[in-house]
């Protein structure tokens, strides 16, 4: 298996297939590029070579392509039963989809406001958004109660007990939510600093804050 990926500190899409398939023990390579969406960048030239998106995440298994993180979650999840990538329960199963599709559709607020930077430290903004951002609140809200209600129902340590692709998902969320100082409940607090304690999110990070020599000074292009 091959994963084609873009910057750790800035693809929050790339982040959510490459911590799942790390964290679950999925043997694949890694080809880190340089996010570039300029036309002829060595970015989109070498992923339009293999899928039609020209964006990452992009899985290749014996060189079949799987693009989009949702569909290389459902992906593995058929192709290694055994990883339990969703809840093994069928409405549990369920619900993981639902919340997965939940963040994969939503949260523009924070998303736009907070863009995914691991090596970023600014405990100032979370005081700018509760007076400036409203949607950003909203956003947060949601995000802890739907994470303390989780946890509650099914006891952790993960959204559904052990770690699947729903935590994987929110993984990105985490991060900016830690970077950034945003506010959030004691139980949804502890939730996060499981995820982010994961030695397959350290990795992640690790290697995000040493990748300086893979940067250029002008704005990263970000997949949507």
């Amino acid at each position: 298996m091959q994963l084609y990926i873009g910057n750790k500190n800035y693809s929050s899409w790339s982040l959510r297939a490459w911590l799942l398939m790390k964290q679950l023990d999925v043997a694949f390579t890694e080809h880190r590029l340089r996010l570039d969406g300029a036309e002829g960048s060595p970015f989109r030239t070498t992923l339009l070579a293999l899928a039609p998106t020209g964006r990452v995440p992009l899985l290749l298994d014996d060189g079949f392509a799987v693009w989009d993180s949702l569909a290389i979650a459902e992906y593995l999840a058929e192709r290694f039963p055994d990883k339990r990538v969703w809840p093994a329960d069928r409405l549990l199963r369920a619900r993981a989809r639902s919340l997965s599709a939940e963040m994969h559709s939503g949260f523009a607020g924070l998303r736009t406001r907070c863009p995914m930077n691991i090596e970023l430290t600014m405990p100032e903004v979370g005081v700018r958004a509760a007076r400036e951002w409203p949607e950003v609140i909203a956003d947060l809200r949601r995000i802890d109660q739907m994470w303390s209600g989780q946890l509650a129902q099914g006891g952790g340590p993960f959204l559904f007990g052990a770690f699947g692709a729903v935590d994987a998902a929110y993984a990105p969320v985490c991060s900016r939510i830690a970077s950034y100082g945003l506010p959030l409940g004691a139980s949804s607090r502890a939730y996060l600093e499981r995820v982010l304690s994961l030695p397959a999110m350290l990795e992640w990070s690790k290697n995000a804050l040493t990748e300086h020599d893979f940067l250029e000074e002008d704005e990263p292009y970000r997949t949507p």
